[in-house]
């Protein structure tokens, strides 16, 4: 398996995992860009979310309630934050597999990028 992201999901890389269930684990970035900076992907790999299929819209949408979820959790709902996916090595994507960027716990600046 080289997909670090599913070497993560699967236990096999230690990481500051924050959240698991049967369908996502969720873990903070090593080099994180806001004070809170966590990243949420599938434990199925899915390259990116135009990969993704109709069938797996469930987990899309229990992808984006868990985000929300460690938002309260974090202590930055109240305030804002922002939930984040790169699609592509254009945008930004610099591993391939399905990730949520969950930022938060300072001010976010607009256009992000």
């Amino acid at each position: 398996m080289s997909c670090i992201f599913c070497q993560i999901a699967a236990g096999e890389i230690a990481s500051d995992i924050v959240y698991r269930d049967e369908q996502v684990v969720a873990f903070r970035d090593l080099n994180p860009q806001a004070p809170t900076h966590i990243l949420i992907i599938p434990i199925q790999h899915i390259e990116n979310l135009a990969d993704a299929s109709e069938e797996q819209a469930a987990l899309l949408g229990h992808c984006n309630l868990v985000a929300a979820q460690i938002a309260q959790a974090e202590g930055i709902a109240e305030d804002g934050y922002r939930l984040v996916t790169n699609v592509g090595a254009a945008a930004g994507q610099s591993v391939d597999h399905l990730h949520f960027h969950l930022l938060g716990g300072r001010r976010m600046h607009w256009p992000p990028g």
